[in-house]
């Protein structure tokens, strides 16, 4: 007995012995399991720590569009027809473009003053490649090798169709037209450094940057963009869009934390008494000096209860334009929307068709677009996830003046009277009538009395 029960004893000891010691590789291998999971989880986030310190340029920013503000009219900041820089470069329907960029391609280096290469201009970008890369705010994922490329073939078409006067490479003017508007979107920017830097490298003898804002004055000239050199440096060409849109830098107006806007429409206040007119300008001609009227944004004024607007010339391409800048002030002018303050003014004055009406029938506003709703809308829709903190103190002063001038006493009763009693003709009649038949009321009533007092 006793030996069997030692015998058990010894079996049970084994057993526990044999048990631990299959126990151990077990929590050797959990063990490990997690470090091999920790280290590669520690791997992941010290990469995404440093993609987090991908570093930005200072000197030229350019942006994807909000998504807030993309979902009120994405097809305003999407090329169709070409694309230009990383961010739209992948998309299938522009490799048709890309053909016609190896052409242009091929002209350019024709024209060169010197006698470059493609291993001269593929050496000089991938020389800068570290200064453009960041001036995309999105990352860019192209190779090294594929971007390198799509900058020289973006730079040399854009400088070739500057310089060309008759292409015969694009012969659809419809295609002209649509590559000519495109270089104008956000999304579809290359820093205007780099355009600079390739052109006078090819064209050494135009070695004055001004002739490269020149050359591009008169390619834009055609979307109504005035001649008037920029004081500092163009980012791309959408800053350069806002740039005419606006005065020069050094007349722009202090900014102000609080915001005011009209609280009467166009209509109700010309029925306060409000006249309205169309801002004008002087503009070198030669010799003399001629007034044409006035596309920038800050002519808006208000003085003796007459409001001046600029010039509003709604075009295919008007909304696209307007939204571009605004997307551009909300990225990289976030303390100075001037041209955002315009359009935020514009659609407190414009609420009804007869606010357009009003605005046409005084020559502020060309519709090329149909009819006035057309207008309204846009208006209406363009300051849709418009982020504002503070706005240009003449125009927050100038938006107090005008409702200060409606809330007068007399002109508010003027406007009242107008809305009740004038505001269409059958009503105009009707007011007249009653004028009438109370003045002979009146009129009967005196001679009545005048009957029954006896003449002393």
């Amino acid at each position: 007995m006793e030996n069997s029960a030692s015998g058990q004893i010894q079996q049970e000891a084994n057993s526990s012995i044999k048990n631990e010691n299959t126990e151990i590789p077990v929590e050797s291998r959990t063990s490990s399991g997690n470090e091999n999971q920790n280290e590669q989880l520690v791997i992941d986030i010290e990469t995404m720590l440093k993609t987090s310190e991908i570093p930005v340029s200072d000197e030229c920013r350019i942006y994807r569009v909000l998504d807030h503000l993309r979902k009120w009219n994405g097809e305003a900041y999407i090329p169709q027809v070409i694309s230009i820089g990383p961010y739209h470069h992948h998309k299938e329907k522009f490799q048709k473009m890309e053909k016609y960029k190896a052409r242009y391609f091929k002209s350019f280096m024709q024209r060169a003053e010197i006698e470059i290469n493609s291993e001269n201009l593929v050496t000089t970008i991938r020389e800068m490649e570290d200064i453009i890369r960041p001036c995309y705010v999105d990352t860019v994922q192209l190779e090294r090798d594929d971007f390198v490329k799509m900058i020289m073939l973006d730079v040399t078409f854009i400088l070739d169709l500057f310089l060309k006067e008759d292409d015969p490479m694009i012969v659809e003017p419809w295609l002209e037209n649509m590559v000519a508007g495109e270089l104008l979107l956000l999304e579809n920017q290359l820093p205007f450094f780099v355009i600079k830097k390739i052109y006078h490298l090819a064209l050494p003898s135009r070695s004055n940057s001004l002739s490269l804002i020149q050359l591009t004055f008169d390619f834009f000239k055609y979307w109504n963009i005035h001649n008037k050199a920029p004081e500092g440096e163009i980012k791309h060409f959408t800053d350069l869009l806002r740039f005419f849109a606006l005065p020069p830098h050094d007349k722009l107006p202090q900014r102000n934390p609080k915001m005011v806007f009209p609280k009467y429409s166009a209509k109700q206040l010309r029925e306060a008494g409000v006249k309205f007119e169309l801002a004008t300008q002087l503009r070198e001609a030669g010799v003399k000096s001629e007034v044409v009227p006035s596309k920038c944004a800050l002519d808006l004024s208000f003085k003796e209860g007459v409001l001046k607007i600029p010039l509003l010339d709604f075009q295919d391409y008007t909304e696209v334009y307007v939204r571009n800048i605004m997307a551009l002030e909300q990225c990289s002018y976030r303390r100075d929307r001037y041209f955002t303050d315009f359009y935020l003014i514009l659609d407190r004055l414009i609420n009804t068709d007869k606010d357009v009406d009003l605005l046409s029938n005084k020559g502020i506003i060309v519709n090329s677009l149909g009819g006035n709703n057309v207008i309204t809308s846009m208006i209406n829709n363009l300051n849709r996830g418009i982020y504002r903190s503070n706005m240009d103190s003449n125009l927050c002063r100038l938006c107090e003046e005008l409702n200060e001038f409606y809330e007068k006493t007399w002109h508010r009763w003027k406007a009242i009277l107008r809305h009740q009693y004038f505001s269409i003709p059958w009503r105009v009649a009707s007011t007249i009538a009653a004028i009438i038949l109370l003045v002979l009321t009146l009129i009967q009533t005196v001679c009545s009395i005048i009957q029954i007092v006896p003449i002393v």
